[in-house]
């Protein structure tokens, strides 16, 4: 694991936009303002953070709303940043989910309907998740298939529940006495298992994706407020290369006038 004192300098890069591939499903209650702020703002504060597939091709960690918006809105080229689980730069964790402003026992009501869910009482190695409700039931959430597709359709199913019905609060919270304290209207806690980078590739390249919320990835030197020119990305005349040319012209201007600055500590950002 990196060090977070000693985390290396952000590998930017511009790509075409049809070369990121998501992971997970886009949340649509968030792709369409995102799509109208992107037409009228003047510079992406953001990029999305991918790892490399293949030579051209990437997987999208963190982001996939900003690289769907860019396709639907059809800008040829994308700014991204470019990490690397082998080299330790980014860890895989999972967010865990509070259900709040509703009911144990409607959230439960709503998941025995559901087809292909079994629900069990105490934890189950194979389930695709489980739900510690705020009285202290734990119920383990199976699905009887190791399909990977059909496990990320169930595993999507089982999230829409709470996504229509409640509000969803994420946590890196695992410890259900701090979620109440923290989540004082949380009725349930649902905690997915640990993935793997194979895992996030996978659902990637076969289309299998995940809910939107629950992978959580680290990454050791990550580049905010970035504000790059939305222009430069737009504009379909210059070359890929001359835009990666124009990028770093741009970077090393940033890092001359002592614009770019390092932060070591873990923060908590207020203006998301």
């Amino acid at each position: 694991m990196m060090s977070t004192t000693n985390a290396p300098t952000p590998v930017l890069r511009i790509v075409m936009t049809r070369a990121l591939h998501p992971h997970e499903e886009t949340d649509s209650q968030r792709l369409q303002p995102l799509v109208e702020r992107i037409q009228s703002e003047p510079t992406m504060i953001n990029q999305p953070i991918v790892a490399p597939i293949s030579d051209t091709e990437y997987v999208v960690l963190d982001g996939a709303n900003r690289s769907n918006a860019f396709a639907l809105l059809d800008y040829p080229h994308i700014l991204i940043q470019v990490v690397s689980y082998a080299a330790g730069t980014v860890e895989l964790d999972t967010w865990q989910h509070v259900v709040c402003n509703w009911s144990a026992d409607a959230l439960i009501e709503h998941l025995v309907d559901l087809p292909n869910v079994e629900i069990l009482y105490g934890h189950h190695a194979d389930a695709l998740a489980h739900v510690t409700c705020r009285d202290g039931r734990l119920l383990a959430l199976r699905a009887h298939t190791q399909d990977n597709h059909e496990r990320s359709a169930v595993l999507r199913q089982i999230v829409a529940v709470y996504q229509r019905s409640a509000i969803l609060q994420r946590t890196a919270l695992s410890d259900p006495a701090q979620v109440w304290e923290t989540f004082q209207d949380g009725a349930a806690l649902i905690v997915f298992p640990a993935y793997r980078p194979d895992d996030i590739i996978a659902a990637a390249q076969q289309r299998a994706y995940l809910p939107p919320g629950i992978s959580r990835h680290i990454v050791h030197g990550r580049a905010l407020r970035v504000n790059y020119p939305l222009d430069a990305l737009r504009d379909p005349t210059p070359t890929l290369e001359q835009k990666n040319a124009a990028l770093q012209h741009w970077l090393h201007d940033k890092i001359a006038k002592r614009q770019m600055r390092y932060y070591a500590e873990t923060t908590y950002q207020f203006d998301e």
